[in-house]
């Protein structure tokens, strides 16, 4: 299986999100291609916040299998902290990780 580019990977979690939201789907279906993929990113959003997530962890959470999603969301918060210079328990510690 070809790994997916992150673009790639959020567009089929859109997809999946607008599936399981049929009622946001209605609520859309008269607006223009790019409001409603405007509506359908900011929905996204708020149901990362709702559940704790970023949006890059939904987008994960959506297009793989809880086994993966855990163990790439810990690569990827891994890489976040190298890039930010943090100790990873620190790290873990600001962002809310359970590890």
């Amino acid at each position: 299986m070809t790994e997916l580019t992150q673009e790639q990977r959020h567009e089929k979690a859109l997809e999946k999100y607008l599936q399981d939201v049929p009622d946001l789907k209605e609520e859309i279906k008269d607006l223009s291609p790019d409001d409603q993929k405007d509506q359908i990113q900011w929905a996204f959003e708020d149901e990362a916040e709702a559940q704790g997530l970023q949006p890059w962890e939904l987008t994960l959470k959506y297009t793989s299998t809880p086994e993966e999603f855990e163990e790439q969301r810990l690569v990827l918060h891994k890489e976040a902290a190298e890039v930010l210079g943090v100790e990873w328990d620190e790290y873990c510690e600001m962002n809310n990780l359970v590890v």
